[in-house]
Order: structure tokens, then C-alpha cells, then sequence
């Protein structure tokens, strides 16, 4: 529902955090500081520029008030989710290409998809069935091998 910060400099994460909340249309909270400490001028500004001032618990159920009011619900305009149907038969297909596509040696695993043409969902499958195995290695950068 929104965001909180606590101690935010000039340029930091927590001001970008709070950009973002804002640009979402959350409710942007900020403990005040001294105006001495550099740790507080981010916070400090965001004050300045419209959030609210936070010094106590109420004052975050007061801002926050108004939205625990309002009830949860699907999106006006947009289906509920439904999962999507895996075509077992070209995954069927597809597993012996895969398998001769991965070795010793590590690949991307967006590399996988553009090299068979399957879309992410069926690779991605098809990797957790032979991590699942015990017969594929996960490597960092996205990257994958057969193991042992």
C-alpha cells in the first residue's frame, strides 16, 4: 500500500524506492530527521515535496486509513488468472533436442530458446524435469549444463 522511509541520502535506494511508490500512486511515508545528519536530507525532501510525515504508528494507520477500507478485488477491465496449459506433446517432442543441445560445457538458457525455437515456458520445463533429475547443473548467468 505504500512505502516507508526511515533515513534516505541525497541519492540513495530509498529515494528511488519512494520515486516509484509515488509513481504507482502509494502512499509515500517518511520519518523525519535532523536537518544536520546527511542521512536525513533525502527524507527530509520528500517531506518538503508532499509525503507524509510519520512520527508514531497512528500516523501510519491514519494515512493509511483510506486504503485498508477499500476491499480487495480483481482489476476493473482484466481476466482473473489463469494458468496457462502446457502442450505436453511437443515438450514430449522437444526434450530429446534439448538434451542434445545441453553438454559439459554451460549455455544461456535464453540461448536454448532462440537455438530450438520453443518458447521459454517449454525450456524452462524441460530444465526442471532434468534438474529435478539430478542430470542438469544451474551455473550463474542464466547459464546451464549437463551435470556429471
Amino acid at each position: 500500500m505504500g512505502v516507508m522511509v526511515i533515513e534516505a541520502a541525497p541519492r540513495s535506494g530509498s529515494l528511488i524506492t519512494a520515486r516509484y511508490a509515488g509513481e504507482q500512486g502509494r502512499e509515500v511515508l517518511v520519518v523525519p530527521g535532523s536537518p544536520l545528519d546527511p542521512r536525513s536530507r533525502g527524507g527530509n525532501a520528500l517531506i518538503r515535496q508532499g509525503a507524509t510525515l510519520v512520527q508514531s504508528s497512528e500516523d501510519v494507520l491514519e494515512a493509511l486509513h483510506p486504503l485498508l477500507r477499500t476491499p480487495f478485488a480483481e482489476p476493473e477491465g482484466k481476466p482473473p488468472f489463469s494458468p496457462a496449459v502446457m502442450d505436453m506433446p511437443l515438450i514430449d517432442r522437444a526434450r530429446p533436442d534439448i538434451i542434445e543441445m545441453l553438454g559439459p560445457t554451460p549455455i544461456e538458457i535464453d540461448e536454448l530458446v532462440r537455438q530450438s525455437g520453443l518458447g521459454p515456458g517449454v525450456i524452462a520445463l524441460i530444465l526442471l524435469e532434468l534438474d529435478l533429475a539430478g542430470r542438469l547443473e544451474r551455473l550463474p548467468g542464466q547459464r546451464v549444463a549437463l551435470s556429471g
